[in-house]
């Protein structure tokens, strides 16, 4: 593809500046996308992004509209994302930080404040594809202190795992379920906790901690991860 002209942005390019008038870096414009920061800059340079046209407007929408929050946003981006597709009308495969699909590889997200209150939807796609893969996961949990009904590193709670351990300033704390050394969870059931929650992995994890007693009825998560792999 030919250089872009600079005084004649593509659409890709012109939102993205957009969102960088907003205060965001085009790496957290990528980030965003879930794709690597050479394709945002190369919205500039080489006229690309048209498949990241619709992610792009959501996403210049909802900053208008007073989002702020990047999980939240990624969230926004990633159902409204197109795949480009290749001459014979296939799927494009998409290069990037996710290969939970080979040996060795992996995929993560992570949901902050706001996109916890809509049920961390964007979070499912990472379970179910691992889940898919014969995978496994691990978590990490961020809740008040309080609502915690282990002390941190307890063996009955986090396996020892001593994560977060000192509080925050906001009186939070953060919990690692599971981990490449200790084998992390089934993914292919986690899948199905989801799905029986209806897509919504906030609650499905809150249920998790409250069934097995690791946290209180009522508890409020604040920030959750999800990271998923397949062994080598």
């Amino acid at each position: 593809m030919s250089p872009a002209d600079p005084n004649q942005p593509n659409e890709a390019a012109r939102l993205a500046q957009e969102l960088v008038d907003q205060g965001y870096t085009k790496r957290q414009v990528a980030k965003m996308l879930n794709r690597d920061a050479s394709l945002v800059s190369q919205f500039f340079t080489k006229g690309k992004g048209a498949s990241m046209v619709g992610a792009l407007r959501q996403l210049v929408r909802a900053v208008h509209g007073g989002e702020r929050d990047p999980d939240t946003l990624a969230g926004i981006a990633e159902a409204n994302t197109s795949r480009r597709r290749t001459r014979t009308g296939q799927k494009a495969r998409v290069r990037g930080r996710d290969t939970v699909g080979t040996p060795g590889g992996s995929m993560s997200g992570r949901a902050g404040r706001q996109a916890i209150r809509s049920g961390a939807s964007h979070l499912a796609p990472v379970v179910h594809a691992t889940g898919r893969a014969g995978g496994r996961l691990a978590f990490t949990v961020r809740m008040k202190a309080d609502q915690y009904v282990y002390s941190a590193g307890s063996a009955q709670d986090s396996g020892g795992v001593r994560r977060g351990f000192f509080p925050r300033t906001d009186g939070t704390k953060e919990r690692t379920y599971g981990s490449a050394s200790t084998g992390g969870f089934d993914a292919a059931e986690w899948s199905q906790r989801v799905a029986d929650h209806h897509g919504d992995v906030t609650e499905a994890m809150r249920a998790w901690l409250v069934e097995t007693g690791r946290a209180v009825e009522d508890a409020d998560i604040r920030y959750l991860e999800v990271r998923g792999w397949i062994s080598g």
